[in-house]
């Protein structure tokens, strides 16, 4: 199609006169005598008649038959340009005249052309005259020489004008631009204006034109306008700036001059719509070409450059049409373009729609809104590579990926109606989506990311390695290495993002431990969101996904066997190689917690654990068991953690300096101990550290229990075989005080052993088969007719976790009152059985058998011998106070004295457990029902006191 740069300035002459102007130059520095004169159209049409024969019913771009010698058309074209030469030079002239000139001579100087050349003439040869000033006196020849050398000025600058003009005409060139980010985006610098344009030819006007000629001028101006260019009737608006890419994006204005039928001018304006939605789609592909809108903008603009190449096929073939055709009108242009500038308006709404969704052509209310941002969104876009610079694109979240795909099938599903709307927004969807797909399948077949412009559903955050799963307390691996980025989620996988997440997880978690061959490619995926297969695929995907990762977790890396190693050595199942640790540690336990060798207990561990004979020397994975210290509490460890998950209606926080800390300043080895476990991965990913630290819990709850019957057993070994409790005095109130020792060491006895149990038997041991019978697939409830497992991996996880919790919570470790009852009533019974040895010195003291030199009646002789023997040993080792202030202390205050303590241990044993046991009736009948078990077994140990069955409300 021929361009517009350049034409003729009337292309509607066949139906009214031919103005083909043959030049004659010559070598006259006037124009005047270079303008040739005109034909008449008479001789017109009979020369264009003679130059193209048979063409005088057809019609060209220009309006004239096309010129058959090149020659005719270069003389006409050097003919324009000296029209339009001589046209900037009269106006020069004139203005020039107006502005240096008195009134009088601008009248004098208005005449005709040839009064004006005799002017010029005469001022050459008055420039060309001798100046003699002296000559002359009289004062009107000074002026009449004054005014001549004015006119003589003005004239070598009206010649320096001509002459400069002649030099360098106006003369507009097309440039390359520089690169930018969108490769196929235009490099062609934008055309000038027709506004811009200095003395640019104008046509003739349309009032002067008939209809016929008003109607051939116009569909061709169409014809340029419906690509952008401007035409000789049909003009950009004023305020256009096609310079700015603010207005390309909006599209051109159109404006018909004045003067048109306003029969054509209706159906003239209706059809320049269409001129806009082209200009604004070609500036929108540029634009959202550019790498930072992602891969699937790109596909966008290429579906819609599709689009756009088959309007410039249609407007050539419409082209073809008028030139060959006498009855193509504008209402048969319209009627041929209805449809397609249906289309196109449709494409223009949805490019504004994305645009508006990017920030570029918000309104100033917008802008305004947007100044106060979220801080941390400000700090992620930051992060992300954007600036602070107000008002620009990259100061806004770019719309590309999931969303650009969302705003398209929302806006498919509201034209459902239209058919056409239909099928256009149908086949933009579906090319745009195909990027994205490529991004999924592989997400979803080889468990990896490529998104190089963070587009897709899956974020990745590299930074989080799995590396770290070994100080990782909160899982951050596997829940922040990959999450769903929720803004961002096309409606097609709105439900099933999760099994998205899913399947690419288990399937990466395989791909690192070199169980997916990455190099193999997938066939037979869908490529388009609108393929039947689409949700099979995913379902499919996330299928294998979790049976890959299953099946590698329970045979290759032994998951069941690594769970059951955890249940030997922090459930104490079974505890006899610990009770043999325990016993050779004893010395390196005893101290405090500052002074314990943590390698020598490390050896000691693995000198038991490697003993022939017990169970746990046949656990492979025993090495990775390890000792260490915890310079924290379990009951203050453990508060702090109720602490920050929140407390119980109506229930008011103890601050951290009520909590007991006695036994952080006298924290010995026993009460520091705790095990560790590491473990590979991907087992780590089951096994995490925050499982770990549930089993370390458990692992030191239990061992308190243990370490505290042990004392209480030691206890009951001394008052049974120590001759001093064996010797059955005289008084009758110190023999019964020791009674009443023994009693209480029994129920303390009772409720450790009880509590152990219970904690054992009836809380791990249930519910850890409960777990193992969940993570098994052998059954056939756990398996589908396909023979795939039911459980998935996360659902594996979950159970771990809530095995744990579950656990936790039925052994009162989750509770700050029942944490508080049950550290007082340890407290108890380990400042009992601490003071078992000073009762011991005590009764001594206060039996006068004991504390005499004569042997008693009831005693033999070897026990006799004994009883010296040992308590020379205690007098050397400095434990007893010399016999002398002994014998000084009368026995019965000693004895009243004793009664004394014994009735405050026994007073806050009872009063605290019966505490305990209404709590533990409480949260039986509000929360967890197992603790009525062992409210009925703890009942035992306070029956017969003062407090049973009292029910206290008082709290600790």
């Amino acid at each position: 199609m021929a361009s517009g740069v350049g034409r003729a300035p009337s292309r509607y002459n066949n139906y009214a006169e031919e103005r083909v102007r043959a030049t004659a130059p010559n070598g006259s520095g006037s124009f005047k005598s270079e303008r040739g004169e005109p034909r008449s159209s008479a001789d017109a049409a009979m020369h264009s008649e003679s130059q193209y024969p048979g063409m005088s019913h057809k019609r060209t771009a220009s309006g004239n038959p096309r010129p058959v010698n090149r020659s005719t058309s270069t003389e006409e074209r050097r003919y324009e340009e000296r029209r339009v030469t001589e046209r900037t030079f009269e106006a020069h002239v004139d203005r020039i005249l107006k502005r240096n000139t008195s009134p009088e001579k601008q009248h004098r100087r208005s005449g005709t052309g040839e009064r004006r050349d005799d002017d010029v003439r005469r001022q050459k040869s008055v420039e060309l005259r001798p100046k003699d000033s002296a000559s002359d006196g009289s004062q009107g020849m000074c002026d009449t020489r004054a005014v001549q050398l004015i006119l003589a000025t003005k004239e070598k600058a009206i010649h320096n004008i001509l002459t400069a003009s002649l030099a360098a005409p106006w003369n507009p060139e097309a440039t390359l631009l520089p690169h930018t980010s969108a490769p196929l985006a235009s490099r062609i610098s934008i055309p000038p204006t027709a506004s811009t344009v200095p003395q640019a030819p104008q046509p003739k006007p349309l009032a002067d034109l008939t209809l016929e000629v008003q109607e051939a001028a116009i569909v061709e101006d169409l014809l340029f306008v419906f690509m952008g260019y401007e035409g000789q009737y049909i003009r950009f608006a004023k305020g256009y700036d096609s310079a700015e890419e603010r207005d390309r994006l909006t599209g051109p204005i159109f404006k018909v001059l004045p003067g048109l039928d306003p029969s054509l001018a209706d159906l003239t304006r209706s059809m320049l719509k269409m001129a806009t939605y082209y200009s604004a789609l070609e500036a929108f592909v540029d634009v959202q070409s550019r790498a930072e809108f992602g891969a699937v903008n790109h596909a966008l603009c290429a579906s819609i450059r599709k689009f756009l190449q088959d309007y410039l096929i249609m407007i050539a073939q419409l082209e073809t049409q008028f030139l060959s055709n006498d009855s193509f009108t504008v209402h048969v242009l319209n009627i041929h373009t209805i449809s397609t500038s249906q289309m196109m308006h449709q494409l223009y709404l949805l490019a504004h729609e994305l645009l508006k969704k990017n920030g570029i052509l918000d309104d100033e209310s917008d802008e305004e809104d947007d100044e106060i941002e979220n801080p941390d969104e400000i700090i992620e876009r930051l992060r992300e590579g954007g600036d602070l610079v107000p008002g620009s694109m990259t100061s806004k979240k770019i719309c590309k990926g999931g969303v650009v795909l969302g705003l398209v099938t929302r806006r498919l599903e509201r034209m459902s109606g239209d058919p056409a709307a239909r099928a256009l927004l149908t086949s933009l969807l579906r090319d745009a989506s195909r990027p994205y797909m490529v991004m999924l399948n592989e997400w979803l077949h080889h468990g990896s990311i490529k998104d190089p412009h963070s587009e897709f559903v899956i974020k990745e955050q590299k930074s989080i390695k799995r590396e770290r799963l070994e100080q990782d307390y909160t899982d951050e691996y596997w829940e922040r290495r990959y999450t769903i980025r929720d803004s961002d989620v096309p409606p097609q996988l709105e439900g099933v993002k999760e099994k998205v997440l899913l399947a690419g997880k288990y399937l990466n978690v395989v791909r690192e431990c070199g169980g997916v061959d990455v190099s193999k490619v997938v066939t037979a995926v869908p490529t388009t969101f609108d393929d039947p297969r689409f949700l099979e695929n995913v379902n499919n995907a996330y299928a294998h996904a979790n049976e890959s990762l299953m099946q590698l977790l329970l045979t290759a890396h032994a998951l069941p066997a690594r769970l059951q190693s955890l249940k030997h050595y922090f459930f104490l199942d079974p505890s006899d190689y610990f009770s043999y640790f325990l016993e050779l540690g004893s010395s390196e336990l005893r101290k405090p917690i500052k002074s314990v060798n943590t390698s020598k207990l490390q050896s000691l561990l693995d000198l038991v654990l490697r003993q022939p004979g017990s169970i746990v020397s046949l656990d492979p994975f025993k090495e990775d068991v390890k000792v260490e210290m915890n310079d924290v509490t379990l009951i203050k460890s453990l508060q702090r953690v109720v602490n920050i998950t929140g407390i119980e209606q109506g229930e008011a926080l103890q601050p951290v300096a009520n909590q007991p800390t006695e036994n952080d300043r006298n924290a010995v080895g026993f009460s520091s101990l705790q095990l560790d476990y590491s473990v590979p991965f991907p087992v780590s990913l089951v096994i995490s550290r925050k499982t770990v630290w549930r089993y370390q819990a458990l692992f030191r709850y239990l061992l308190s229990l243990r370490y505290l019957e042990s004392q209480l057993s030691t206890t009951w070994q001394t008052q049974t075989r120590g001759i001093s409790w064996a010797h059955k005095g005289p008084n009758r109130a110190l023999e019964i005080w020791k009674r009443r020792a023994w009693t209480l060491r029994a129920r303390m006895l009772v409720f450790v052993q009880q509590l152990l149990y219970f904690c054992t038997a009836e809380v791990i041991e249930p519910n850890w088969t409960k777990f193992m019978s969940r993570l098994s697939t052998k059954d056939g409830d756990q398996q589908k007719p396909s023979g795939r497992p039911t459980r998935t991996v996360d659902e594996l996880m979950q159970d771990h976790v809530d095995f744990l919790d579950t656990c936790l919570k039925e052994c009162m470790l989750t509770n700050s009152k029942l944490l508080r009852i049950h550290s007082k009533l340890m407290q108890t019974c380990t400042i009992f059985a601490h003071y078992t040895n000073w009762l011991t010195r005590e009764l001594e003291k206060s039996d006068p058998d004991l504390s005499g030199t004569k042997k008693p009646t009831t005693m033999t002789g070897d026990q006799w011998r004994r009883f010296q023997a040992t308590k020379a040993a205690a007098a050397q080792r400095g434990a007893s106070s010399q016999q002398d202030s002994s014998s000084a202390t009368d026995a019965e205050a000693r004895v009243n004295n004793l009664s004394e303590i014994i009735r405050k241990w026994e007073s806050n044993f009872s009063r605290h457990l019966q505490i305990l046991l209404d709590a533990l009736n409480h949260y039986a009948a509000t929360e967890t029902v197992v603790l009525l078990s062992l409210c009925a077994r703890l009942s035992t140990a306070n029956q017969g006191t003062e407090f049973a069955g009292r029910g206290q409300e008082e709290d600790v």
